[in-house]
């Protein structure tokens, strides 16, 4: 093997050796400290490969011998080497899954070990970055806008950067000026009913009582119906039941002439077989869909939401819950990374006073200011390497705004 040896002062340093001697696909098979700084021995992917190809060709040598030797009639004889055989490419296995081991922890120590020179080197980006993670957002995201970030950048441009990549719908975008048929959809208790009535009330107070419909489609959860019909009763605006695709078409056909329909739908798990059937069947009525999404939820919690809820017919979302979630940098997170469309933010149970029109920068101020340092949940100094170790390997889609 053409394994190689390389020290140097630190660690970046010998890393960059690596990669300029062997390429970036270099497999990494030790680092210790020496007396002269870092060393580091690697070896050619190419030579990881020739394992590889080695190990296939022997395997099919393998299996070519124990068939000759069975229409030979010679398997007594052929026995005997095919087992030989099967033991060195047993062993070659064994090696090679071990070294793809120590790859892989060697990778995250080095890329320990950057981010610990990092801290070192630039302790004021290093605060951003946790800063950054405190406030919610994600290590993924976190760490891309920060290797974004120009020398001089301070969390100032790291919040005009982020105010940039949140997408807001505009006047002409907007669903009550606009009119239409909507359905709020999500999970069970994020605010569906409570945030159609707010529209509806903001669409009764500009264009009248009579040119607003409701429209329930909640016919499994007690007093669903119920609730809605009082809100209707109270802003002066029918309240429609329906249960199936037709019954929800011939209803919408005689509301035709309304200004604003809106819908609200069963709330359900995003992995509930019955959100496809759901969007299908608001899809094939002709409504848009706004999703709604609970900002005291996690972020992985955020992201599968949105993966089940996603579809051609989802126009944007709204945020709701406001008033009970601690940071606010988790769901503009999933937002800015997902590149939805905020429509409006709710932060509480009260119509219509609770839904209001974004305002970006008061949503960024609220995500960024200080994060209690006594949080279970706060980033300390010590973990931040190993955390951001591993952030690498998250993925990310797209590009943003700079």
């Amino acid at each position: 093997m053409n394994v190689r040896k390389f020290i140097a002062k630190t660690s970046r340093e010998a890393l960059h050796m690596v990669r300029n001697e062997l390429g970036e696909d270099a497999v990494i098979l030790s680092n210790r400290k020496v007396a002269d700084g870092i060393e580091i021995v690697a070896l050619p992917q190419a030579e990881l490969a020739g394992i590889e190809a080695g190990r296939s060709s022997q395997a099919k040598q393998v299996s070519s011998a124990a068939i000759s030797g069975s229409r030979a009639g010679q398997a007594a004889m052929q026995a005997p080497a095919a087992a030989e055989t099967s033991s060195i490419v047993l062993e070659q296995q064994d090696i090679l899954g071990e070294i793809k081991s120590m790859r892989d922890m060697l990778q995250d120590q080095l890329a320990c070990l950057t981010w610990s020179d990092m801290q070192q080197r630039d302790p004021a980006k290093t605060k951003i970055l946790r800063n950054l993670l405190n406030a919610g957002f994600s290590p993924a995201l976190s760490r891309q806008l920060l290797d974004k970030m120009p020398a001089g950048g301070d969390m100032g441009w790291m919040r005009q950067v982020l105010q940039n990549n949140l997408r807001v719908a505009t006047t002409e975008d907007d669903v009550v000026v606009r009119g239409g048929v909507y359905a709020l959809v999500g999970p069970t208790g994020v605010g569906k009913t409570t945030t159609t009535a707010k529209l509806a009330a903001r669409a009764v107070v500009r264009y009248g009582a009579d040119k607003v419909a409701l429209i329930t489609t909640d016919s499994y959860r007690i007093g669903a119906y119920e609730q809605l019909r009082i809100y209707g009763k109270i802003l002066g605006v029918a309240v429609h039941a329906v249960r199936d695709s037709e019954d929800l078409r011939l209803t919408l056909s005689a509301l035709k002439h309304k200004h604003l329909v809106l819908i609200d739908t069963i709330g359900m798990g995003q992995r509930d077989s019955r959100v496809s059937s759901q969007a299908e069947m608001l899809d094939g009525s002709g409504a848009k869909r706004l999703l709604l999404l609970n900002a005291t939820s996690s972020g992985d919690t955020l992201d599968d939401v949105v993966r089940m809820y996603s579809g051609a017919g989802i126009i944007g979302c709204i945020p709701t819950k406001l008033d009970e979630a601690v940071t606010l940098g988790t769901v503009l997170d999933v937002v800015i990374r997902r590149k939805l469309k905020l429509h409006y933010i709710a932060n509480g149970q009260r119509v219509p006073e609770d839904l209001h029109e974004v305002n970006q920068e008061y949503l960024l101020h609220r995500a960024l200011k200080s994060v209690d340092r006594n949080s279970a949940f706060t980033v300390d100094e010590l973990e931040f390497p190993a955390l951001m170790g591993g952030a690498g390997k998250a993925e990310m889609r797209g590009e943003y705004a700079i």
